[in-house]
């Protein structure tokens, strides 16, 4: 099963780092985040990728088209100039690199992809700025036990501020700095869907996946959410790089399954 990863906006809130480089290659963990999200898809076994590129998208073809290169030892003959690869680290991974235009939106680019499918066919596609300890196994079967067309990841993110409980009086009786449940369900991304999504899909590079294409799907009652209860991240802000920073330096970063 192929999984679209959309890989092409500005990243404007991130623009210390997206005046160089588009958002889904912000580093963390000295890897770009492009590549943990492929990472965690891999742990569940799946391996078949498709990415959408707009802005600055050459940087992500440079890091792909190098990625043997940065992940091997090389044996180099100078008067040949053959190379040879030893201890390759590279993941077995399929990546189709496809540019979908500069301005389009999310809807838009996923339009752009439909020509790698065929009527039947069940794709997988995520935003490619958002981490989680999501179960894609699960995720994918609990899409075809429903039947509908589309499955969205539901996930409660962290509050942006602390919660007190107090009495009238004022006496605290219960402080929780930033729990992860502090609001209420959002779309997470991690997206199942089938091949008759893109009926829904009309306006072209102007088409915006979470307007009407996800309004219309669920006035149809063909859009479903898998909830999700435990960790999600996105990287909207330099806030937000350092966060998960922090996080991988730990050791303990919750999507790191592999």
């Amino acid at each position: 099963m192929k999984t679209i990863i959309l890989a092409g906006g500005l990243g404007t809130r991130l623009s210390e780092e997206t005046t160089l480089k588009p958002k889904p290659m912000v580093e963390v963990g000295n890897m770009p985040i492009l590549w943990h999200i492929l990472k965690i898809y891999s742990h569940h076994g799946y391996n078949d990728f498709a990415i959408a590129l707009g802005y600055k998208g050459d940087v992500i073809k440079e890091f792909f088209l190098n990625y043997k290169l940065h992940k091997s030892d090389m044996l180099i003959n100078l008067k040949s100039g053959n190379v040879t690869f030893q201890n390759d680290f590279s993941e077995d991974w399929n990546v189709g690199l496809h540019d979908t235009g500069p301005h389009s939106l999310t809807g838009g680019r996923l339009l752009r992809l439909k020509k790698l499918f065929k009527p039947g066919d069940t794709f997988m596609l995520t935003y490619g700025d958002g981490v989680a300890d999501v179960n894609i196994k699960e995720l994918v079967s609990f899409h075809k036990a429903h039947g509908k067309l589309a499955t969205l990841t539901a996930v409660r993110p962290p509050a942006r501020f602390g919660s007190i409980v107090m009495h009238n009086d004022g006496d605290i009786i219960e402080f929780k700095e930033k729990p992860q449940i502090g609001e209420g369900w959002i779309n997470g991304g991690y997206f199942v869907f089938n091949y008759d999504v893109f009926n829904y899909l009309e306006d072209g590079d102007e088409t915006i996946l979470e307007k009407e294409p996800l309004e219309n799907l669920c006035r149809d009652h063909q859009l479903v959410a898998y909830k999700h209860n435990n960790f999600w991240q996105c990287m909207d802000t330099i806030r937000d790089r350092d966060y998960l920073n922090n996080i991988w330096q730990s050791g303990n970063a919750p999507w790191k399954k592999w």
